[in-house]
């Protein structure tokens, strides 16, 4: 064993040896947390987008069923608006045959003006009796109705007076009725209401309409 002094060539040489042996293992050390870091980042990469790339694809598997269940409500909306339904006079079912009736024909409307002629007087033969009958149109609006009427007398044609008005329900459930006067003859009635606008209202009602006739 032998003991170096401090200075000695020797001492240097071995000081050496020790610096570069400890820089090399911290170089060692370094490279090794850095692959440490590395190897964590990219994992924490590869995690997102894999999350990333489940929840893509989870989300265009849904849009997926829901535009496919559009395209067939589409498909059936347009086949069932181009079918065409047809029915024959009659079907036959083995040795018997079920007719198809017509429906029966809407009964006309009575003949008011012979009506007026057979029953013109009073009882006494002499009093002159008018008569005038009133046709309604009804339109269902919000809660209640607007309704038009048409006041005819008995030997005319056109009528001689029109009048439309709005009911409705006082409030919900109630059989108590609200009459809302809209026109007369076509003039809009004056503003009383404030929660109801005539001009509007006044859309709705069914004139008479002489060209018709």
């Amino acid at each position: 064993m032998s003991i170096h002094t401090p200075g000695t060539h020797e001492n240097i040489v071995l000081a050496q040896n020790v610096n570069g042996r400890l820089r090399a293992e911290s170089r060692i050390i370094f490279a090794k947390a850095f692959l440490y870091r590395a190897l964590g980042a990219g994992a924490f990469i590869l995690l997102a987008g894999a999350g990333i790339g489940a929840a893509s694809y989870g989300y265009a598997y849904m849009n997926q069923f829901d535009s496919a269940a559009e395209k067939i409500a589409s498909a059936m909306q347009t086949a069932l608006s181009d079918v065409t339904l047809k029915t024959k006079g009659e079907v036959t079912l083995t040795d018997n045959v079920l007719k198809l009736e017509q429906p029966p024909a809407a009964a006309a409307r009575p003949d008011i003006a012979s009506v007026v002629a057979k029953q013109g007087k009073g009882e006494d033969g002499n009093a002159a009796v008018r008569t005038t009958f009133t046709v309604f149109k009804t339109v269902p609006y919000l809660d209640g109705n607007i309704v038009t009427g048409w006041t005819f007398k008995g030997e005319e044609k056109t009528p001689e007076g029109q009048y439309c008005y709005f009911t409705h329900p006082q409030k919900f459930g109630s059989d108590v009725m609200v009459q809302v006067n809209i026109a007369v003859n076509k003039q809009i009635a004056p503003q009383t209401n404030s929660e109801m606008n005539l001009q509007q209202l006044a859309k709705s009602c069914i004139w008479f309409d002489p060209s018709k006739v």
